[in-house]
C-alpha cells in the first residue's frame, strides 16, 4: 500500500498487528476513524489505554478483573464447591454465555505444550492443588478444547490431585475431537457441560 500521509500509514500498520486484522481491513478500520468526531475517538482511545492499563487478574481464579478479586469469585450466588478448569479467558466468556453453569472458574492461561516450551511452570497450576484443598471444593469439571494438548492437561492435573477427595470431571465428547472450545456454538458447549463425564472414563488414574 502506498499512503499520502505517514501518520495513517502508521495507524494501519498497528491496527495490523492485530489477530485476523489484514492491511486492508485495518485501513477500513482507520478510515473509519477519521470520520468520527475527535472527542469520539478520544473516548475510544481513551477506552482502550484504560484497560490496558487498569486490568488485573483474578487473584483466585486469574480470570480478568478491574480489581483484585473478580465479580464471580466475590457473587455469594455462585456454586462454591464446584470449580470449571478453562485454559483462556475467552472459555469463561463462552461458558458464561450459555447460562448453564454456576461454579467459579479456574483460568490456567494456556494448556502443556512441551514442543512449544509450555510446562506446567508457564501455567496456572501449582496453585490449583492449595484452592481445591482449602476452600472445599468437591468438583473440578476440565473444560479444556478436546485436542492432544488438551487431553495432556487434564491428565497431568488429574494425577497432580490424585491424594485429594475431589470429584474430576470432563465436558462430554459433543465438542469435535481436535476442536477448539471457543469456537463451539452455545448450545453444544451448554449440553457438553451438561453431560460431562467422569475422568476416569477416558483415562485410567492408576
Amino acid at each position: 500500500m502506498i499512503f499520502s500521509s505517514k501518520l495513517i500509514e502508521d495507524a494501519v500498520q498497528e491496527f495490523s498487528r492485530l489477530p485476523g486484522i489484514g492491511k486492508k481491513t485495518a485501513l477500513r478500520m482507520v478510515l473509519q476513524l477519521l470520520k468520527m468526531e475527535k472527542g469520539e475517538v478520544d473516548e475510544f482511545t481513551g477506552a482502550v489505554s484504560r484497560m490496558r492499563h487498569g486490568i488485573k487478574f483474578c487473584s483466585q481464579c486469574y480470570n480478568v478483573s478491574d480489581s483484585d478479586v473478580c465479580v464471580l469469585c466475590v457473587n455469594p450466588g455462585r456454586n462454591r464447591n464446584q470449580v470449571c478448569i478453562v485454559e483462556s479467558i475467552r472459555d469463561v466468556i463462552a461458558i458464561e454465555s450459555t447460562q448453564q453453569y454456576s461454579g467459579l472458574y479456574h483460568v490456567l492461561g494456556g494448556i502443556l505444550s512441551p514442543l512449544d516450551g509450555i510446562g506446567p511452570s508457564q501455567l496456572n497450576i501449582a496453585t490449583l492443588h492449595d484452592r481445591v484443598r482449602n476452600n472445599g471444593i468437591t468438583e473440578l469439571i476440565m473444560a479444556l478444547s478436546p485436542t492432544i494438548e488438551g487431553d495432556t492437561t487434564v491428565y497431568y492435573i488429574a494425577r497432580q490431585l490424585k491424594d485429594l477427595d475431589v470429584s474430576i470431571t470432563t465436558i462430554a465428547r459433543g465438542i469435535a475431537f481436535g476442536g477448539e472450545l471457543e469456537y463451539a456454538d452455545e448450545m453444544t458447549l451448554a449440553k457438553s457441560i451438561a453431560r460431562r463425564q467422569p475422568i476416569e472414563n477416558y483415562v485410567s488414574m492408576k
